[in-house]
């Protein structure tokens, strides 16, 4: 399996499988007043473990949910039952929002066996599709971290590339909150976005059913905004988690992977340090 997508069929088939394990990614933002993790244990796919971003991360960062160490990363997935050998199935309960981050969370840590759920949780639902609300019981399993820096990118990196404009920069925020119109929902966080960066909204690469658009209309966004998908790019956003499904959308298309800024704007825009552009 190459393409980063699995159907709500295949995952049907498959939910028994030996080395399937399903990850509920769900995250909401704080003014949505949802609780990802309440909702799981409501409610969920059978057999789904709860991937918390803020948990799994690295909780000294004053920025939200940045990369956790490969250390910390592996001791978690162990006691999610997630390890080496195993198919990882993502989802949440968006359609395709949070799923995004957390496939490039393995990634980088080195397990490229992992796909994001098409459609997720609604689908899933609209299908008639089980579920339960019975807490997995997993089995430890032991996950062997092999970091991929080639996904990754730092202040630094994105500082240097103002420069050198090695890569191609899209921000997957709203156009206001790009432009700089829109005041941003973190305190403390200028408007506006980094200079040289293109504006691709995350929304645009989505059906209206939270599905991934076709792959021939994934490859018109990008050159409508004359991004060249045979060059490299480094994704940005609101805290690295919509810059997600840039680098899922260009990995459907068969684009050279993405790199995510982790800190995003978060870090960049709270920085009167680092220049910035409306």
């Amino acid at each position: 399996m190459t393409h980063p997508l699995v159907s709500t069929e295949w995952l049907a088939a498959h939910l028994k499988a030996p080395d399937v394990r399903i990850v509920d990614a769900s995250w909401h933002m704080p003014a949505t007043g949802r609780n990802a993790r309440s909702e799981h244990a409501q409610s969920h796919i059978p057999g789904a473990v709860f991937f918390d971003i803020d948990e799994i991360a690295d909780t000294n960062s004053p920025y939200p949910h940045t990369l956790a160490s490969p250390e910390k990363f592996a001791s978690r997935m162990k006691k999610l039952g997630i390890g080496d050998g195993h198919r990882v199935v993502v989802y949440d309960s968006t359609g395709i929002f949070s799923a995004a981050r957390v496939w490039w969370n393995f990634r980088v840590m080195g397990h490229e066996d992992v796909f994001v759920l098409d459609g997720g949780l609604p689908r899933w639902i609209a299908e008639g599709r089980p579920l339960e609300d019975m807490p997995p019981v997993p089995r430890e399993r032991h996950f062997t971290p092999r970091p991929n820096h080639a996904l990754l990118r730092n202040t630094a990196d994105m500082q240097a590339n103002l420069v050198s404009h090695r890569e191609q920069v899209i921000d997957a925020r709203s156009p206001g909150r790009f432009s700089g119109q829109e005041p941003e929902p973190r305190p403390g966080v200028r408007g506006g976005h980094i200079p040289g960066a293109t504006n691709i909204h995350y929304a645009r690469l989505l059906n209206a059913d939270g599905t991934m658009r076709p792959r021939a209309e994934l490859e018109a966004i990008f050159a409508a905004a004359g991004i060249d998908t045979s060059r490299r790019v480094a994704a940005t956003c609101g805290s690295g988690v919509t810059a997600g499904i840039i680098a899922l959308a260009l990995r459907v298309i068969g684009a050279p992977d993405a790199a995510i800024y982790d800190g995003s704007w978060s870090e960049w825009g709270s920085r009167h340090d680092l220049p910035l552009a409306t």
